[in-house]
C-alpha cells in the first residue's frame, strides 16, 4: 500500500480513538443537568471520567500533529479555513480542562455552578462543531488555485453540516449517559438508562437522516458496508441497554462511532478537501501528503510507539474500571 494512503488510514483511525474515547467525556459533561440531581450526583458523574479525561483528550493532538506531518497542504487549508469553529473548539476544552480541576477548590455551591456550565458548555460545543466541521470536509468547501478556503465561517453553517453537527452532539451525548449507566450504581444508574434510552431513540433517527443524505449525496460502495455496521450497532446498543446490558451497549456506541467516522473517510477517499466550486481545485491524497521519506520515518515511528500507547491506555482503564458509587463520594467527604 502507498504510504500516503495508508496514513489517510492512520488519521482517520487516530480520530476514530479520539471521538469513541473523548465522545463519551464530552458525553457526561453534557449529562449533568439531567442526572445530577444534587452535588454527590454531580460529583459521581464527575468522577466517571476523571482519571481518564485528560488521556482521552491527547488523541485530537495526536491526529492533529499526525495530520500536520502526513498531509500539511490539507492541515493548512483545514486549520485556516475552519479557523474560528476549530478555536471554538479549542476554549470549550480549555474551558472544560480548567472546570474539572477548579470546581472543587471551594465550597460555595455558586462556585461550583459555574464550573459545571462551563463542563456542560464545554463538552456541548465540540461534540456538535466536530460534526459540523467533518459534515463540510465530507460535502467540500470553496477552495482557490492556491487551495484557500473562500468562504466564511457562516457559510459552514449550512444545513448539511448543522445536520452533522446533531449528530455527533447526540452520539456523543448517548454515548456518554451509556457510560454513566456502566461506571455507577443505584439510582443515577438506572436513570442514566432510562435517559439512554430516550436519547438512543432520537440518535437513532437523526444518525440515520446524516448517513442516507451522506450516502446519497457522496457515498460510495464501501461507505455503505460501513454505514450500514454503524446503523446496526447503534439499534443493538439501543437494545442492549434497554435490557441493561450496559457493558454491550457501550462497546456497540463504540462500534457505531468508530463505522461512522471511517464510513465518512471512505466517501472522502481518494480526496482530503473536496472543492465544491471547481473539482480541479480539490486536496487529493496526492498532493495534499508529505515526502515519502517523511512518512517513512513517521510509520515506523507509529509501528514503535502507537502499541505502547495503546497497551498503557489499556491498563489505565482495567486500573480504574471499578463503578463509582454515591457511597464513595459521601465517605470520601469527611
Amino acid at each position: 500500500m502507498d504510504l500516503s494512503v495508508l496514513w489517510f488510514w492512520i488519521v482517520a483511525f487516530l480520530f476514530v480513538g479520539y471521538f469513541v474515547l473523548d465522545g463519551f467525556d464530552f458525553g457526561v459533561g453534557m449529562s449533568l443537568p439531567f442526572l445530577g440531581r444534587d452535588e454527590t450526583d454531580r460529583r459521581v458523574l464527575i468522577n466517571t471520567i476523571g482519571p481518564v479525561w485528560d488521556l482521552n483528550e491527547t488523541w485530537v493532538i495526536v491526529a492533529g500533529a499526525s495530520l500536520f506531518a502526513a498531509f500539511p497542504e490539507w492541515y493548512a487549508t483545514l486549520f485556516s479555513g475552519f479557523y474560528l469553529a476549530l478555536l471554538l473548539i479549542l476554549l470549550a476544552l480549555i474551558a472544560r480542562g480548567v472546570s474539572f480541576e477548579y470546581r472543587h477548590q471551594r465550597p460555595e455551591a455558586a462556585w461550583k455552578r459555574r464550573f459545571d456550565w462551563m463542563i456542560i458548555v464545554g463538552s456541548a460545543v465540540p461534540a456538535l462543531l466536530w460534526g459540523v466541521a467533518f459534515a463540510n470536509i465530507v460535502q467540500g468547501v470553496p477552495l482557490d488555485a492556491d487551495y484557500n478556503y473562500i468562504g466564511s465561517f457562516f457559510d459552514l453553517l449550512n444545513p448539511y453540516a448543522l445536520l452533522g453537527g446533531a449528530t455527533t452532539l447526540l452520539l456523543f451525548f448517548t454515548h456518554g449517559v451509556v457510560f454513566v449507566a456502566l461506571k455507577t450504581e443505584g439510582d443515577i444508574r438506572d436513570r442514566a438508562r432510562a435517559l439512554a434510552t430516550r436519547a438512543g431513540a432520537i440518535t437513532v433517527v437523526v444518525a440515520a437522516s446524516f448517513l442516507v443524505w451522506t450516502g446519497f449525496a457522496f457515498g460510495s460502495g464501501w461507505f455503505w458496508i460501513l454505514a450500514a455496521v454503524a446503523a446496526v450497532a447503534l439499534i443493538g446498543s439501543w437494545l442492549a441497554n434497554v435490557r441493561g446490558a450496559e457493558g454491550w451497549a457501550f462497546v456497540l456506541m463504540a462500534v457505531t462511532i468508530a463505522a461512522a467516522v471511517f464510513a465518512l473517510f471512505a466517501s472522502l477517499f481518494p480526496d482530503v478537501m473536496p472543492a465544491s466550486n471547481d473539482p480541479a481545485n480539490s486536496l487529493t491524497i496526492a498532493n495534499a501528503s508529505s515526502t515519502p521519506y517523511t512518512l517513512t520515518v513517521m510509520t515506523w515511528t507509529a509501528v514503535i510507539f502507537l502499541p505502547l500507547i495503546l497497551a498503557y491506555q489499556g491498563w489505565t482503564y482495567w486500573i480504574f474500571r471499578k463503578r463509582v458509587t454515591r457511597t464513595h463520594i459521601e465517605a470520601a467527604a469527611h
